[in-house]
């Protein structure tokens, strides 16, 4: 017999918020049941918590994606939604999306406008998220967010905007499928790396925006606070400064993992520039993170941290590189 029910796991956030007066804004209140309406398919209703999201940390992140595992574990179970606030949406979708490796559907989504608004966003979301949920055409699909009738790879996926309804994107595959009254149109199947083994996360992973004439200081800083790994989201195509590059040396010889990503919202980096660039970020020990957004390159590092002995590599973030080597060409001249 063919799986029949969805698993609707709730975690909170502005599609389960109403204005609160005994907090004077709004509040995630409402329980799943709210979010229920005629004509959804079989549902087994999960409340893990109800939080906005911006509450939401990596551990309690891991136990969701650990949750979400277990349900789909269930041969009666076809896949999973999961409501959850849209701030730090993105990063549980990737988390789930590195420790899970059913090929049942798992579909994230939520809402930009409270439930109490005038023209609240959550029931067209949550009816389109369950419709794929329940599709035989997700199967493989992997982690996806489903907003306003698109769904995103979670590798991808990222929010564009702080408030409007068509608030996530994704700059490098774009949509992977269209949920509308014609059906479900699948558009890109992109490729998935192998799950992995979720022993636990490291809270010690620090994310760091390169900004124009920065030292290295901030580095130095968290590596006297303990930090494990440092992700620094670089410019352009992973460039930061010299004295960035002597701070990732002297990070690298206490023992601190540190990954540079492009604070772009398209792009890679690659290893071109020196003078600061990320070549010479990359020749003092530093881990160049591919297409990876710094916000997932933390997530990423913080399970790797969480889950070996060794070292972690560069070829531990391969699956979002061109090529898991990083290229070895070498650019001309100086970064723009």
């Amino acid at each position: 017999m063919a799986p029949r029910i969805v698993a609707l796991v709730s975690t909170g956030g502005t599609i389960a918020s109403r204005f609160s007066a005994d907090h004077g804004g709004l509040f995630s209140m409402d329980g799943p049941e709210a979010l229920l309406v005629p004509g959804l398919p079989a549902l087994r209703v999960d409340p893990f918590c109800n939080l906005g999201s911006n509450r939401i940390d990596l551990a309690l992140s891991l136990r969701l994606a650990q949750r979400i595992a277990a349900h789909l574990a269930d041969p009666e179970v076809a896949g999973c939604v999961v409501t959850h606030g849209t701030d730090t949406m993105e990063e549980s979708a990737f988390l789930a999306s590195r420790v899970i490796g059913s090929e049942k559907p798992v579909v994230f989504t939520g809402a930009q406008f409270a439930a109490d608004s005038p023209a609240p966003d959550g029931p067209g979301n949550l009816a389109a998220a369950l419709r794929l949920a329940a599709s035989r055409k997700a199967r493989g699909l992997g982690v996806v967010v489903v907003f306003d009738g698109s769904a995103y790879a979670a590798e991808d996926v990222t929010k564009i905007d702080a408030q409007a309804r068509a608030g996530f994107a994704g700059p490098h595959f774009g949509p992977v499928a269209r949920i509308g009254r014609a059906g479900i149109r699948l558009l890109a199947r992109p490729p998935r790396p192998a799950p992995l083994p979720a022993a636990g996360i490291s809270p010690d992973v620090a994310l760091l925006p390169a900004a124009m004439g920065m030292d290295g200081r901030s580095i130095d800083a968290l590596v006297a606070a303990g930090m494990q790994g440092i992700v620094i989201e670089g410019f352009g195509c992973g460039n930061g400064t010299p004295e960035l590059v002597a701070a990732v040396a002297r990070a690298r010889s206490r023992g601190v993992t540190c990954v540079v990503t492009t604070r772009c919202l398209r792009g890679e980096t690659r290893p071109l520039y020196a003078d600061g660039g990320a070549l010479d970020l990359q020749r003092a020990g530093a881990i160049l993170a591919g297409r990876l957004q710094g916000k997932k390159a933390r997530i990423l590092l913080a399970l790797l941290l969480a889950g070996r002995r060794g070292s972690v590599t560069a070829r531990d973030f391969g699956h979002d590189c061109r090529d898991p080597g990083q290229g070895r060409e070498l650019g001309t001249g100086r970064p723009d």
